[in-house]
């Protein structure tokens, strides 16, 4: 394959080499990351090796400077790899500086939101493996050289959207199981390679209303997921918080978090499914059947701390399984088993034939103490596409009450590796959850799925004495702002005088004085 540089493009303006652009608090707010420090324990990139590949525009200008103030790493962290055309070997360096680049500046910011310890999402990664972005291309990706990162960080785009290129990345990653975070392009453009291959996760940024946008050429949803922007809003810096993400889930469950099948938990389709099934709808989300994500924000917000509690769930395996005539009705079955938790994940295999479809089915009692309190039910499910296959196989999600068995919900894209679902107001009930695989064509006969589910429901508890109120409410999900009226007027509610939550025990409290006879609180969503 020729060799792909004249194609690249780096995503960011370069900015002055002082530029301090670690993620910063309210961003780690944002995504989940403080809540997540709050309640578990040293959950920092732990044991987990990552790459980043980075293009200097100009060369020799890619590597990352470990003691640059947004990074703050110690040097022995970092190896550099560079190469040179036609790529059949490439140089290695382990001190800084050396012989191999110059520092970036796009690279040191880059870094600061990945794994920079001001700021960083994911503070203490094994190791960093900082790539010459053409080197990484063409000697590892193109020739399928091996790596030992588990996730790689890619701050660059083509510029265009190319189908060879997503080959190529798909066939490692569906090969080796590396999971590649890129950004989705230039902001107010179409999403472009490789952030737009099918096995990896392609991020768009929040904040402005021109993210790069999908779908792509041929149909597909992306970006995947948006982060807020820092130091800029564009992609560059999105990009490493999502991979950050990835990297905290894949350390909780190396170290048990998710159960005892730690292989299942860290598998990228986990990991993909997770992070997306985690994330926060913005106001204007939407999607259809046809089209799981949004064109814009993707599966929404990135909120890393939702993700955990899923993986924390733990595995849970479908209730039965059936197979029905090729296209033929799959209502519920009947059964009374139950998946036994509404948050969680499992990693599992349907199959199909020429003449059946297979369907997995995860019942669940969706009910609380709250009667009236609706639900909000939101499921993912991801699958890869197998190495050299330019198909792939035909998944879909249906969300039936097993009451009367009308279809609740649904996601059957015919193009995307990836479904989802978002129901807001789910009444309680008994639901099945189904897992669907063509039959007739596809790919193989099996497929290997991931899938995130959570079933979920909010209530504020109001409390005090005289002019002391407490407010609380479970910590999870997160992503629920407190706001407070005086009348019940549409346009009154307000954050005003509401001071931010405390967290203690899974709960997050507020403590108030407030002198008002009539005072009624409220929780709500925030629109990024």
């Amino acid at each position: 394959m020729k060799s792909l540089s004249k194609q690249r493009t780096v995503l960011a303006l370069f900015f002055t080499a002082f530029f301090c652009a670690s993620v910063g608090a309210s961003n780690l707010d944002t995504i989940g990351v403080t809540l997540l420090r709050t309640v578990t324990t040293n959950l920092n990139g732990q044991g987990i090796r990552v790459g980043q590949a980075e293009a200097g525009d100009p060369l020799p200008y890619w590597e990352v400077d470990p003691t640059n103030i947004s990074v703050e790493q110690p040097i022995n962290l970092f190896t550099y790899i560079e190469g040179t055309s036609p790529y059949f070997s490439v140089s290695v360096a382990n001190t800084y500086t050396n012989s191999l680049g110059e520092d970036s500046t796009h690279s040191d910011n880059v870094a600061g939101n990945f794994y920079g310890t001001p700021g960083g999402v994911a503070t203490n990664v094994a190791h960093v493996d900082n790539y010459e972005a053409d080197t990484f291309i063409n000697y590892y990706i193109n020739q399928q050289h091996s790596i030992s990162d588990r996730v790689v960080n890619q701050s660059f785009t083509y510029g265009s959207y190319d189908t060879n290129v997503d080959q190529i990345y798909d066939n490692y990653a569906a090969n080796n199981g590396v999971l590649f975070v890129t950004g989705a392009g230039f902001n107010g453009q179409p999403v472009y390679s490789p952030a737009t291959c099918y096995n990896g996760i392609g991020v768009g940024v929040a904040g402005i209303n021109n993210s790069p946008y999908g779908p792509t050429p041929d149909g597909r949803s992306k970006p995947d997921i948006i982060a807020p922007g820092t130091p800029d809003v564009v992609t560059s810096y999105t990009t490493p918080q999502v991979a950050g993400g990835a990297v905290l889930l894949m350390q909780a469950g190396t170290r048990g978090d998710g159960g005892g099948d730690t292989n299942s938990v860290t598998d990228i389709r986990t990991v993909k499914a997770l992070l997306l099934n985690g994330a926060i709808k913005p106001i204007g989300w939407t999607n259809s059947p046809s089209a799981p994500l949004d064109t814009q924000f993707g599966a929404g917000m990135l909120n890393i701390f939702n993700s955990y509690e899923q993986l924390a769930g733990g595995k849970r395996s479908y209730v039965v399984s059936t197979s029905v005539l090729t296209n033929s009705a799959h209502p519920p079955t009947g059964d009374t088993g139950t998946v036994g938790v509404l948050s969680g994940w499992d990693f599992n295999t349907n199959s199909s034939g020429t003449n059946f479809d297979g369907v997995k089915h995860y019942y669940f009692n969706v009910t609380n103490n709250l009667n009236n309190a609706p639900f909000t039910a939101t499921a993912t499910l991801v699958w890869n596409r197998h190495k050299n296959k330019t198909g792939i196989n035909n998944l879909d999600l249906f969300l039936y009450g097993t009451l009367s068995s009308n279809l609740v919900a649904c996601s059957t894209s015919l193009v995307d590796n990836v479904e989802h679902i978002f129901m807001p107001q789910l009444p309680h009930g008994r639901y099945d959850l189904q897992v669907w695989k063509a039959g007739g064509n596809f790919v193989t006969s099996n497929e290997t799925y991931a899938l995130a589910f959570e079933f979920s429901s909010q209530s504020l508890n109001v409390t005090g004495s005289g002019t002391n109120i407490a407010l609380s409410w479970p910590a999870y999900p997160a992503g629920f702002v407190v706001e407070s009226t005086t009348n019940l007027a549409p346009a009154s509610w307000s954050t005003n005088g509401i001071p931010a939550s405390i967290v203690t025990n899974n709960q997050n409290y507020i403590f108030l004085n407030t002198t008002n006879a009539d005072q009624f609180f409220r929780l709500r969503e925030p629109n990024f």
